[in-house]
């Protein structure tokens, strides 16, 4: 069942965002330098079965598999021709599984950086982003995502022109940041000022947070900094699993599923709205935030009260009872 994330966050409740993309390709026979994106049309069943296995695991949001699908980094592999092909078929699998899905569930196209740094320290000019951005927002967009998912970002100017593209495209977006270097982005950003970033653009974010950066404590302490500045803005928390560590040449998480599960309820508490896993995150860790997360909110019965506070001074009411008893009541009998 298909949902659009303004409505999600509209009902008021908490929403859990998918995990991992790279870290469980490479499980899944990923070879390192190989471009994910290749796999949404030489291995879509792979793609759908890691999305398949978020939503099962409890995912209200996938992220389509496209975090580098923009014509900079393609063009390393020979392919700055396909970022729309890529995009949109990649669009489709989320929509596909999304579509099957018992319960709502949101398509966001993942729109991660483009590796080249602007002008004057790079190359990059701000037209040239905005359109290579608009280029992958339209793919996504035709594709049937919903909402552009822009993440893992550091520089302002690029944050800037990946919410251009997917305006220009007619896609709302997110925008969230890897906040991985002394608690600011790699270019100086710091959490705080992330809602500044979007003055003057023709639409507001549809929420904004962090992502990624070297370890779920960090992101947590990047998401208290921005609810001291803005209390109104809707918040993402999509935390690596735990602290990578490298063994030999692989990377290896810390986070337990029973970590990400604490994460997950810390994150709420700080102000997230939206929270998931990044790097390490597998469907098994996100069922455990699927468990932490509905134990969060959920409603308290009579026992539970009773087990935490003590017992109740006088009957409880009606709301309590089997509704036989009720019935009785309302007859006199």
């Amino acid at each position: 069942m298909r949902a659009s994330l303004v409505d999600l966050l509209s009902a008021g409740r908490t929403l859990l965002a998918d995990g991992a993309t790279g870290t469980n390709y490479f499980e899944r026979g990923l070879g390192a330098g190989d471009p994910p994106e290749f796999w949404n049309v030489d291995h879509p069943d792979k793609v759908r079965t890691l999305h398949q296995q978020f939503v099962d695991a409890g995912a209200d949001i996938i992220l389509t598999n496209t975090f580098g699908c923009n014509r900079h980094r393609l063009k390393l592999h020979g392919a700055e021709g396909r970022v729309y092909e890529l995009a949109k078929r990649a669009a489709e699998l989320a929509c596909e599984v999304a579509d099957a899905a018992p319960r709502p569930v949101v398509v966001a196209g993942s729109m991660g950086p483009t590796g080249e740094l602007f002008e004057p320290l790079g190359a990059l000019t701000e037209s040239a982003a905005i359109e290579s951005f608009g280029e992958l927002a339209a793919g996504l967009k035709d594709g049937g995502a919903d909402v552009a998912w822009i993440e893992t970002m550091s520089a302002a100017e690029e944050i800037r022109a990946a919410a251009t593209g997917a305006l220009r495209a007619g896609l709302p977006y997110t925008a969230t940041c890897s906040f991985d270097t002394a608690g600011r982005t790699m270019m100086g950003l710091l959490p705080s000022d992330l809602s500044h970033v979007f003055d003057g653009l023709a639409e507001p974010p549809v929420a904004i947070g962090a992502n990624c950066g070297v370890g779920a404590s960090d992101t947590l302490v990047s998401l208290l900094s921005m609810t001291e500045r803005d209390a109104h803005t809707y918040l993402i928390s999509k935390g690596n699993c735990g602290v990578p560590y490298f063994a030999g040449t692989e990377a290896v998480y810390t986070g337990t599923p029973e970590l990400m599960g604490k994460y997950t309820q810390l994150a709420v508490k700080a102000g997230a709205r939206i929270v998931g896993g990044c790097c390490g995150t597998s469907p098994v860790h996100l069922a455990a935030m699927r468990h932490s997360l509905d134990e969060l909110i959920a409603r308290p019965t009579l026992d539970d009260i009773i087990e935490a506070v003590g017992p109740l001074v006088n009957a409880a009411p009606s709301a309590f009872l089997p509704a036989r008893e009720r019935r009785r009541g309302r007859r006199g009998e």
